[in-house]
């Protein structure tokens, strides 16, 4: 889909996410947005010294803006985008907010020609960031912190491709256990953290990891979740035992907690494609073991971060 505002607005619920977007920038630790209908609740604005006075609806599919103080104050989302992106033509704004809420909306060579000042700025698109640790798992302490693209190039290496043939030749569950916790690198895809534990929490990196496992069909099950129409697949990859999916995907946490969003997720793959989830993905501090996958997919707006 190219880039147009009538792109965005079908991306971005007639707008309400870029609102939600530029409001969570000033207010990060509250819900910035709760619908009624059509309609939002009275939130916010950092346009009218944080009063609560700012009204967003949607009329004729396009969410649009008011102040219940200010009677100037008013106009459509891409009007109350300008407010916060600063932009200095129309199409350098439909960019900032193209890069900036991660839409992949394809530019033309003629788009990037009319712009040639906004792509010489620096680039303020979310980059998810995750903690990195040596086995065996005991070790709680991170090595290093590495980016989704990072992680994606220690997996299809061979890296780790001997232990991972190795893991598979394993009878005994137990013994799989033992070898896998004693041999595998991990990493946190939910953030940074000085050390493995919920409450040492750096930066929560807006991932959450979705396992499956002993998976009959594991390529079918591959097929539906980059598929997916409501989740944007961010990293999938095999697991180390070779039947089962590990699915990175990314989660806004202004509108609800960790939490919620896995239990709404877990409930929404039962319902759409009988999967059954491992609840272990509901700890913000879970570790995910890597494993050689030469086929493990990595959306491309990582591979040049």
């Amino acid at each position: 889909m190219l880039l147009s505002k009538e792109a965005i607005l079908d991306k971005t619920h007639s707008g309400l996410t870029i609102y939600a977007y530029v409001l969570h920038q000033y207010y990060p630790n509250e819900t910035v947005l709760t619908l009624s209908g059509r309609d939002c609740r009275i939130t916010k604005n950092p346009f009218n010294k944080d009063k609560e006075t700012l009204s967003v609806r949607i009329v004729n599919e396009i969410a649009i803006h008011t102040d219940i103080e200010l009677d100037t104050f008013k106009g459509d989302v891409f009007v109350f985008a300008q407010l916060y992106f600063k932009a200095e033509n129309e199409t350098a704004l439909l960019h900032k907010i193209n890069s900036a809420l991660n839409l992949n909306l394809e530019v033309t060579e003629v788009t990037k020609k009319d712009d040639l000042n906004w792509l010489s700025e620096p680039d303020n698109a979310w980059v998810a960031l995750c903690s990195f640790y040596k086995a065996p798992i005991r070790n709680v302490y991170p090595f290093k912190t590495l980016k989704l693209s990072e992680i994606h190039s220690l997996i299809k290496s061979d890296a780790y491709k001997d232990i991972t043939i190795k893991l598979r030749e394993f009878a005994d569950p137990k013994e799989k256990r033992i070898y896998k916790a004693n041999n595998f690198d991990y990493v946190t895809f939910s953030g940074e953290f000085e050390r493995r534990n919920e409450d040492n929490l750096i930066r929560h990196s807006s991932l959450i990891t979705i396992d499956f496992d002993h998976l009959e069909n594991i390529n079918e099950v591959k097929n539906q979740l980059l598929q997916d129409e409501y989740f944007e697949t961010e990293m999938l990859f095999t697991s180390p035992s070779g039947d089962g999916l590990k699915w990175i995907i990314k989660i806004d946490l202004s509108q609800a907690t960790h939490q919620v969003f896995f239990k709404a997720v877990a409930n929404y793959l039962k319902e759409s494609y009988n999967l059954e989830v491992d609840q272990s993905g509901k700890d913000i501090s879970r570790a995910c073991f890597l494993a050689y996958d030469p086929l493990a997919f990595l959306n491309k707006k990582h591979s040049i971060q």
